[in-house]
């Protein structure tokens, strides 16, 4: 099933949003971790990484590389759970993070 430019735009202005949400909560960085972090083979690299380095360094990344190649989009997506979960009990709430995130598992499961 073809995705419509429409729905790919969708996609990548909500990529872009989760990218300015990290960037807002002085999340975003510049360097990635070390290679060996991303041999991980638990879910969202949660032994080698946390949360929101997943989010920029393997998520975002590879998100662009699908859009950008005009490859299938995953058609399941269930991050903003993680996102809540990441930001329970810390001192910034994330909700414009969640929010992002939230969206973009719509936008994911729609198409």
């Amino acid at each position: 099933m073809s995705i419509s430019k429409a729905h790919l735009d969708r996609v990548t202005d909500g990529l872009l949003q989760i990218e300015i949400e990290l960037r807002q909560l002085q999340m975003w960085e510049a360097s990635p971790p070390p290679e060996s972090a991303f041999q991980s083979t638990e879910p969202f690299c949660l032994d080698t990484m946390n949360f929101t380095q997943w989010l920029q360094f393997v998520f975002l990344t590879k998100m662009k590389v699908l859009v950008e190649g005009g490859h299938a989009l995953p058609s399941v997506s269930g991050i903003a759970p993680m996102a809540e979960e990441y930001f329970r009990g810390q001192e910034q709430s994330g909700r414009g993070l969640v929010q992002a995130l939230e969206q973009m598992d719509r936008l994911l499961s729609d198409s």
